[in-house]
C-alpha cells in the first residue's frame, strides 16, 4: 500500500509507480499534484484501490486501466478530467465498491459498457457535462447510491425501483433528464404549445410571489408569538449526504439514517454514540454518530473524508472493519462491523461470566497484534489514542477487535468540549507523560495496553473501589509485588488462583510484561512489536515446558516461574518470582 494523501504534494504523478510490484492500494489523493494520468499505471495489476481525488489532474482517463481487473475502487473525483469516458472502465467487472469520477470536465455519453459493471454498489458521475441517456445504468442491479446530478443528460429515467426510490437530488441539473414521466415534454408538440407554456409560466411568477408574501408574513408572526414547529433531524431529510463505502455493501445512507433511534442505542462514548443497526437485507451494522461541533465553526469535509480513507484502509483480523462513511453538514456517521460480544470490560466486570486463563490470553494476544499493526504496519503509524477494555471488543470465538482506533484524531477536529477529552484517551489508561507533554504517542498506547494487562490479570478496574485507597492499579500492583511475604496470591484475579502450575506461570510472566509497559519512562518501554513477541513466546516456552514433564515426570507442580526480559529490562534480577523461587 502507499498512501500520500494529504501531504500537499506537487508536479506530476511518477510513471514509476509501475515498478512497484504487487502494489493494491495507491491513494494520492488531496495534493496538489497536476499533469496527466500515466498511461503505465495500467501495468499495475494487482492494484485494487486507486484514489487520486482533490488534485489538478489534467487529460483523459488513461484506457490503460481497463488492464487493472482486480480493482475494487477507483476514485477520480475533483480534477480537472477532460473528454470522454473510456469504454475500457466498464469492463473493471471487479469493481465493486466505488466508482466515482465527479467533478470533472468529462464530456460524451455514459458508455454501454457500463451495462457489465454488475457487482458496483456506488456510482457518482455527477458535476461533469455528460450527455444521453441514463440506459447503460438499467441493468445494475447492485447499486446502493448513485449521483448524475449537474450533466447534460436526457430521455427518462429507466423504469426500476432503484431508480424510482432515488432522491430527486441525485439527477439535479440536469434539464432535459425527465425524472418525473408525466412532466415529460418531446420535441414534436414543444413549439406548438411555447405561447401557452409563457402565459401559465407569468401566472405561476405572479402567483408564487404572493404565497412568497403570504408565507413571510405568517412566518413573521409566528415568531412573534414564540411558536416553534418541530423540525426533523438532519438524518431524516434528503440533505448533501456524502457516502463513502470501503467495500460493497447492500445498504444506503436512506436504510442507515432511518433505522438511528434511542431503542438501538447500545453505547455512548467520549466520541460519540452507537447504534445497532440492522438492514433491509438483515445484516446488522455498528453505527457511530460522533459529537457534533459546539459552534458553527464545522471542520470541512475533505478533511473528514480524508481521515476516514485512511482508517477505512486498514483490514486485520483483529481491528474492527471500518465499512463506510456518511457526512453531511451536521453530521458525521462511521459504519462497522458489528461484534457480538461487546467488550472485554464488560465481559471481565459487569457479565456474569467467568473468562478462564486461556481465554483471558487470547484475547489479550489478539489485541496487541492488532495494535502492533497500527504502529508498525501502517505508514505513517497510526497511533490508537484510547487504548482500554471498552475499546477492545470480543467475537464469538473469543477473538479479539480493537475498536474506535484513531477516532480521536478524527473527533479532535472538531471544537465540541466533549470531543477534545477523546484526544487524552481515558481516565485511568491515560500514560503520565501527557500531563506535562500533552502529546500521544505509540509509547502512549503501549502504557494503556499494559494497564488493560493488569486489568485482565487481576480483574480489577483501573480506578477500582476494591483497590485500598482509591490507589491506580498500577500503584497498587507495585506496592503488592514489594510485599514479599504476600507474593502474587493477592494480585491475580481469585477466580485464577486455582488454574494449573502451568497456567499461573504464564499469568506471571504476563504480569512481567504488563510491569514493563507502564514503566514511567516512554522511552523504557517496549514496542508493540516487542510485547506480541514476549506474549507468543511465554505461551511456546511453557507448552514446551508442560509437554516436557508430562513425559517425563508426570503433571507439573508447583513450575518455578521467573521472567527475565533481558532484552527490554535494564535488571538482571527476574521481574517477578513464584514463591517456590522466593523461599
Amino acid at each position: 500500500m502507499v498512501d500520500l494523501h494529504g501531504n500537499e504534494l506537487q508536479g506530476m504523478i511518477p510513471s514509476t509507480f509501475q515498478f512497484i510490484f504487487g502494489l493494491n492500494v495507491l491513494d494520492l489523493s488531496s495534493n496538489r499534484l497536476e499533469g496527466t494520468i500515466p498511461e503505465n499505471l495500467g501495468k499495475l495489476s494487482s492494484l485494487n484501490k486507486l484514489i487520486i481525488s482533490g488534485n489538478s489532474i489534467t487529460g483523459s482517463i488513461p484506457k490503460s486501466l481497463g488492464f487493472c481487473q482486480d480493482l475494487q475502487l477507483l476514485d477520480m473525483s475533483t480534477n480537472k478530467l477532460t473528454s470522454s469516458i473510456p469504454d475500457e472502465i466498464g469492463f473493471l467487472q471487479g469493481l465493486d465498491i466505488l466508482l466515482n469520477l465527479s467533478w470533472n470536465s468529462l464530456t460524451g455519453p455514459i458508455p454501454e459498457s457500463f451495462s457489465n459493471l454488475s457487482k458496483l454498489a456506488n456510482l457518482d458521475l455527477s458535476h461533469n457535462k455528460l450527455t444521453g441517456t441514463l440506459k447503460a445504468l438499467s441493468s445494475l442491479d447492485n447499486l446502493v447510491s448513485l449521483n448524475v446530478s449537474y450533466n447534460d443528460l436526457s430521455g427518462s429515467l429507466p423504469n426500476t425501483k432503484f431508480f424510482k426510490d432515488l432522491p430527486a437530488s441525485a439527477f439535479a441539473g440536469n434539464q432535459k433528464l425527465c425524472v418525473n414521466r408525466t412532466d415529460c415534454h418531446f420535441n414534436g408538440n414543444q413549439n406548438g404549445r411555447k405561447s401557452t407554456r409563457n402565459l401559465i409560466l407569468s401566472i405561476l411568477l405572479s402567483l408564487s410571489a404572493t404565497i412568497l408574501i403570504l408565507i413571510a408574513g405568517i412566518t413573521s408572526y409566528i415568531k412573534f408569538c414564540g411558536i416553534s414547529f418541530g423540525r426533523k433531524n438532519d438524518e431524516e431529510n434528503d440533505l448533501d449526504w456524502e457516502f463513502t463505502p470501503f467495500q460493497k455493501l447492500n445498504f444506503s445512507v436512506h436504510d442507515i439514517v432511518t433505522r438511528l433511534s434511542d431503542t438501538n442505542i447500545v453505547g455512548k462514548g467520549c466520541s460519540g454514540m452507537v447504534y445497532r443497526v440492522e438492514t433491509p437485507t438483515k445484516q446488522v451494522v455498528a453505527v457511530k454518530k460522533l459529537w457534533p461541533a459546539s459552534n458553527a465553526e464545522v471542520p470541512e469535509r475533505d478533511l473528514f473524508s480524508a481521515e476516514v480513507r485512511t482508517l477505512g484502509s486498514i483490514r486485520h483480523k483483529n481491528i474492527v472493519r471500518l465499512l463506510g462513511s456518511c457526512n453531511n453538514r451536521k453530521t458525521k456517521l462511521l459504519l462497522f462491523d458489528y461484534i457480538s460480544n461487546g467488550s472485554l470490560a464488560g465481559l471481565l466486570h459487569e457479565k456474569k461470566l467467568f473468562l478462564d486463563w486461556d481465554v483471558r490470553y487470547k484475547i489479550i494476544l489478539g489485541a496487541a497484534h492488532g495494535l502492533a499493526y497500527l504502529h508498525h504496519d501502517c505508514m505513517p503509524p497510526i497511533v490508537h489514542r484510547d487504548i482500554k477494555a471498552n475499546n477492545i471488543l470480543v467475537g464469538p470465538q473469543f477473538e479479539a477487535y480493537l475498536a474506535d482506533f484513531g477516532l480521536a484524531k478524527l473527533v479532535s477536529s472538531s471544537e465540541g468540549s466533549r470531543a477534545s477529552r477523546t484526544v487524552a484517551g481515558s481516565y485511568g489508561y491515560i500514560a503520565p507523560e501527557y500531563g506535562y507533554t500533552l502529546r500521544i504517542t505509540e509509547k502512549s498506547d503501549v502504557y494503556s495496553y499494559g494497564v488493560v494487562l493488569l486489568e485482565v490479570l487481576t480483574g480489577r478496574e483501573p480506578i477500582d473501589n476494591r483497590i485500598p485507597d482509591g490507589a491506580h492499579i498500577v500503584t497498587w500492583v507495585n506496592n503488592e509485588l514489594r510485599q514479599k511475604k504476600k507474593g502474587f496470591t493477592t494480585i491475580l484475579d481469585q477466580q485464577l488462583i486455582l488454574r494449573s502450575g502451568t497456567q499461573i506461570q504464564e499469568m506471571l510472566q504476563v504480569l512481567g510484561v504488563a510491569l514493563l509497559c507502564v514503566n514511567p519512562s516512554p522511552e523504557e518501554r517496549p514496542t508493540m512489536n516487542d510485547v506480541t513477541v514476549m506474549l507468543k513466546e511465554i505461551r511456546h516456552e511453557n507448552e514446551d515446558y508442560e509437554k516436557t514433564n508430562m513425559l517425563g515426570k508426570g503433571a507439573v507442580t508447583n513450575p518455578k516461574a521467573a521472567i527475565h526480559c533481558s532484552s527490554f529490562s535494564r535488571s538482571s534480577e527476574p521481574l517477578i518470582k513464584s514463591p517456590s523461587s522466593q523461599q
